[in-house]
């Protein structure tokens, strides 16, 4: 046997459809031809006027009920789907500000990454003056002296580098970030 879930559902497909029948072009049609029928039958002497009424006012009235349920049982639903929709439009506008929110912090992490970058480079150019004094002082020094000399340049260059792609990294999360505010 099957449950009163399972009939309430196919009772619900049939109303869905018939409810869909009835707003459609055949719909109409079909009971325009109805009428025309209904009232030939007394004009051809087929059927009494008064009877011809009586069974079209019975029918008419019954079909203006079930029509009424279909209707209200339509709108029920179309309202469920109406808050399901304001629930999930509720839930996107949070995920919008919690995204609004990590990107004010990433913009203010990508500042103070910037100010430690700016004075990094601060202390390079100091090191490299320090470094052009000592190699201007270190001319009549030994040579093992240069040797380390060159070391330090060479080490001075590629924290350059290294900041420079760190600067560049932050730029494109920069990018990134601005996008996201445009969306």
């Amino acid at each position: 046997m099957k449950s009163y879930s399972e009939k309430t559902e196919i009772l619900e497909k049939i109303a869905n459809g018939i409810t869909w029948w009835i707003g459609s072009i055949p719909s109409l049609i079909a009971h325009t031809l109805f009428f025309i029928v209904s009232f030939l039958l007394p004009l051809l002497h087929l059927v009494e006027f008064d009877k011809m009424l009586l069974i079209l006012t019975t029918v008419v009235s019954l079909e203006a009920i079930y029509l009424a349920i279909f209707i209200q049982m339509s709108v029920n639903k179309s309202h469920e789907k109406i808050e399901d929709i304001q629930e999930d439009i509720e839930d996107i506008q949070e995920d919008i500000e919690e995204i609004s929110e990590d990107i004010e912090e990433i913009s203010e992490d990508i500042e103070e990454i910037s100010e430690d970058i700016e004075g990094i480079n601060e202390d390079i150019e100091d090191i490299q003056e320090d470094i052009e004094e000592i190699n201007e002082e270190e001319d009549d020094e030994d040579h093992s002296e240069r040797a380390k000399t060159v070391m330090l340049k060479s080490n001075v260059n590629s924290n350059k580098n290294e900041i420079k792609a760190l600067k560049d990294k932050i730029q494109e999360l920069q990018d990134m970030i601005d996008e996201l505010k445009k969306d």
